[in-house]
């Protein structure tokens, strides 16, 4: 018997990514189905990736957050349409207001702290921004020595984690 797992000609990893991304589409829906309003203390932090085809930002916080940003949704938030591929929402940043439009495939992570509900997500490959001779990005910020490039860290894995974790 052989110790090497074969390699799957199912894509079982993308189908389940697709699927738990959809939990989020619902979750999100069914909130602006109830007028914009989280019932109880729902409230969301959703991670995604600033790069990522489809995010539409502005400059200021693709700037600040070139790798990825975490978004929450509790009590001051508006405008929030979700559509079959993500979502829309106007959110204010330091006084600033904004739009944001994020594709479901951007979504890392998912958590409603008021349940202990939580889903991470692998991120779709990006690609670094292009960078002059000088090593800047077009934002003006040279490349930092710690690579703050949108490249993922390939680190082999393919796991998606649920937590369905319990108040105690």
């Amino acid at each position: 018997m052989s110790d090497t797992t074969p390699d799957s000609l199912i894509p079982y990893d993308e189908i389940v990514q697709e699927a738990l991304r959809a939990v989020v589409g619902r979750v999100l829906g069914s909130v602006e189905r109830g007028g914009g309003s989280l019932p109880g203390n729902h409230h969301f932090y959703i991670t995604f990736k600033t790069a990522a085809p489809g995010v539409s930002i502005p400059r200021h916080l693709s700037e600040r957050f070139t790798d990825e940003m975490t978004i929450v949704l509790q009590n001051k938030f508006w405008d929030l349409n979700v559509g079959a591929d993500g979502f829309s929402v106007g959110l204010t940043f330091s006084g600033i207001p904004a739009k944001l439009q994020i594709p479901f495939a951007a979504i890392t992570a998912f958590v409603d702290p008021a349940v202990d509900f939580g889903l991470q997500f692998q991120a779709a490959a990006v690609e670094p921004a292009p960078r002059d001779a000088a090593g800047n990005d077009g934002t003006g910020d040279p490349e930092r020595a710690d690579d703050g490039s949108v490249a993922p860290k390939d680190d082999g894995s393919n796991v998606v984690t649920v937590d369905f974790g319990r108040k105690k």
